[in-house]
This record gives C-alpha cells, sequence and structure tokens, in this order.
C-alpha cells in the first residue's frame, strides 16, 4: 500500500460544510477533503444512516470509511435554536455548502441557497437531489437502484433475459462527480468574479448523460438497445470466452487490421476475414451466433495462460473477467491505509497520480468526534 505523503493540497484553507448523508455528497465532499479542504460534516444525532449499510471493514460501514475520510463530524438539530444559530455561524465562514436533504428543506429551515447567496456573495452552494427541485418527480425517493432504473440504466444492463443492476452506486458516483467538477468550476469562477455561484445536481440528470448514446441510438433506429451481456451491441467479436481451465477472457477487436492479425495469429486462420459472414465488423455482427462459436471453440481449447500468450502475439485488446479476489490480487491495483476510530482500513486509491507524491489521506471520523471543538471554535 502505498503511504508516502508528498503530494500538494491546492484546498487548504478551504472551508467547507456539508449537511449530507449517503452517497452522492460525501463523495462530493470527500474529494474535496483529499484536496485540503477543511470539511465539516453535519449529522443528524443519530448519524449518517450509511454508517449503518454494513459492518464489513473493521466493523464499520464500508461505503462511510470509503467516502468520510479527511472529515469533522458534528451531530446537529437545526430546529433546535442553538443549533440552528450554530450552523449560520458557519456559513458566514465557509466557501462552499453543500446538502443533500429532501428537496426545499433547507429553505424551510432558512438555509435556502439563493438567501445564503445573497447574504453570503462569495458563497458556492450545492443542492443534491434525487431528480431536480421542481417537476412532479421532486418530491420521489430516489435511491440509487430506483434512478438506474429510471434512467434507463437497468434496461440497457444484463443478460437477453431481463434488466440488471449496475453492481455499485452508479448514479450516486456519477452525480458526486458531477458535483465535485461543479465546485471546482466554481472555485475558479469566483477567484475571477469574487463572487460563488449556486450548483445544482441530481442523481437522475448525471446517469441521463450517461445515456446519451444508447438514448441517440434508439432514436436513430427506433429499437431498444439489447441486452447482451459481456459483449458489445455494434462490434464483433468483442466479449467474453470461457477457457479450458474456467477462466473467462474479453476480448476487443476494433477495426479490420486487428480482425486479420487475431484470425491469423490466434485463430491460426489467415484466411478467415475473406470467408462469408466473418469479412467486415457488419457482417459479423449480423452473424454474431457464428462468429463466436467459432471463436469459442479455439479458447475452450486453451488455458488461461495459453490463451494470454496467444492474444499477445495476435495484438489483441483482452482482459480478463475478475471477481472480488480477483481485483484484490490485481497488479494494478494500488491501495491506501485510511485510519478509522476502530484502526486502519485499507481503501483503493484514489483514481488520479499526481506527479508531485501522493496524497495524505485524513482519518474518518467517529459520530460528533468533533462536536465540542465546533461549538467552542463558533461559539454554540
Amino acid at each position: 500500500m502505498a503511504n508516502e505523503t508528498t503530494a500538494s493540497r491546492p484546498l487548504e484553507g478551504l472551508f467547507v460544510v456539508s449537511m449530507e448523508q449517503a452517497v452522492a455528497a460525501p463523495y462530493c465532499s470527500s474529494r474535496l477533503a483529499d484536496a485540503g479542504a477543511r470539511v465539516v460534516k453535519i449529522e443528524r444525532a443519530e448519524g449518517d444512516f450509511a454508517r449503518g449499510y454494513d459492518a464489513v471493514a473493521r466493523g464499520q460501514s464500508s461505503y462511510f470509511v470509503w467516502l468520510n475520510r479527511g472529515k469533522e463530524s458534528i451531530a446537529l438539530d437545526i430546529k433546535e435554536p442553538g443549533d440552528k444559530a450554530l450552523l449560520a455561524r458557519m456559513l458566514a465562514r465557509a466557501d462552499v455548502f453543500i446538502q443533500n436533504l429532501a428537496p426545499g428543506a433547507m429553505a424551510r429551515a432558512g438555509f435556502g441557497s439563493a438567501a445564503l447567496r445573497e447574504k453570503h456573495p462569495r458563497l458556492i452552494t450545492v443542492d443534491i437531489s434525487g431528480y431536480g427541485e421542481e417537476g412532479e418527480y421532486a418530491g420521489m425517493k430516489a435511491y440509487d437502484l430506483l434512478v438506474q432504473a429510471e434512467s434507463g440504466l437497468a434496461s440497457v444492463t444484463g443478460r437477453p433475459e431481463g434488466p440488471g443492476r449496475v453492481g455499485v452506486s452508479a448514479c450516486d458516483i456519477a452525480c458526486g462527480m458531477n458535483a465535485h467538477a461543479a465546485v471546482l468550476e466554481a472555485l475558479i469562477h469566483r477567484g475571477v468574479t469574487g463572487r460563488g455561484k449556486g450548483i445544482a445536481v441530481s442523481l437522475f440528470d448525471g446517469m441521463a448523460d450517461w445515456m446519451t448514446v444508447p438514448l441517440l441510438q434508439f432514436e436513430g433506429t427506433g429499437r431498444e438497445p439489447p441486452r447482451i451481456g459481456l459483449a458489445h451491441p455494434s462490434i464483433c467479436p468483442y466479449g467474453a470466452f470461457a477457457t479450458k481451465d474456467g477462466s473467462l477472457v474479453l476480448i476487443s477487436i476494433q477495426n479490420e487490421r486487428e480482425w486479420v492479425s487475431f484470425c491469423a495469429h490466434f485463430l491460426d486462420e489467415p484466411d478467415l476475414p475473406q470467408r462469408e459472414g466473418f469479412r467486415v465488423n457488419n457482417e459479423r455482427v449480423a452473424n454474431r451466433p457464428v462468429v463466436d462459436a467459432h471463436i469459442g471453440r479455439m479458447f475452450a481449447s486453451l488455458t488461461r495462460d495459453e490463451c494470454a500468450a496467444k492474444l499477445r502475439r495476435s495484438n489483441t485488446a483482452y482482459g480478463f473477467v475478475n471477481d472480488c479476489a480477483g481485483l484484490r490480487d490485481h497488479p494494478a491495483l494500488r491501495r491506501v491505509a485510511v485510519e478509522t476510530p476502530e484502526g486502519p482500513v485499507a481503501v483503493n486509491a484514489p483514481a488520479a497520480r499526481l506527479s508531485d507524491g501522493v496524497r495524505a489521506l485524513g482519518p474518518v471520523p467517529a459520530l460528533d468526534a468533533h462536536g465540542a471543538a465546533l461549538r467552542a471554535e463558533f461559539g454554540g
């Protein structure tokens, strides 16, 4: 695990207040904290409900450990006048305020984003919702799987027998990534103009953006994009094949030059690209069952290692279909240790690699771990 911490922290000095729960908002604020921002996480008295999603990370939630490193935690009840006043004092000093309560809840409590920016012109506000703050879906509960279904993502995921769930919280994560990028843009804009701005991001909008290609394909053809499991709807061969020793190898042929090389050096059939049904991509897609069965016989005659050696010789793009054990042992996986109230937990490293070293990741807070200190600092 990489733990050398020499990378710069360009957001040091930035003060972020986040009234957050679950995944999308904590994702955004955790990335700001990674870059050096001071992030105060406001929780209910019972804590962010993501603390109880599971208990697999030293008895703590894997979700919470992943998304709440480097933050300070305080438990507030903003229906109570003293806590409401404490939040107001924090926001008077904040650079960024993130919230993902139900639409309208913060405005009803006296902390609507437009009113806050009018009072504090340099403040950047981030409102995260399921379907936006207006329209007939604004009041709908919007957990990740529900949005996977509503956005059409589930309809293009899975096997022909029926739709499937993407196995991670894709809608939440997309929303958090969009919010993070928008905050960084707003900070640049504030550096030029001196003024903050409002940002609104929904889980649905984030996934609808990702669904642009399937939607355009549907509108262009009048047909729903097919679900074809570990294959590609527009390219053949592009899919997973079983080896003699039980592995699955996924290959991708992107052009006719690669197909010719694959036939010559993996299939040992240099004349196959001249055979009807195998000549060009569109022909192969129309003939996919036959093409895949033909290719599959070669894979089934070889072990995983033998397949890998022949695929390298043919300069074919390939990858193994790993499970979590395969990911854990993968030579490209980088991990870092994060301190938690129950001891260090190894998490997967942030994706961006920085030329000036590895960034220190702060500890995961216990519920209200910083409550007393924050109340003293802000006069609560």
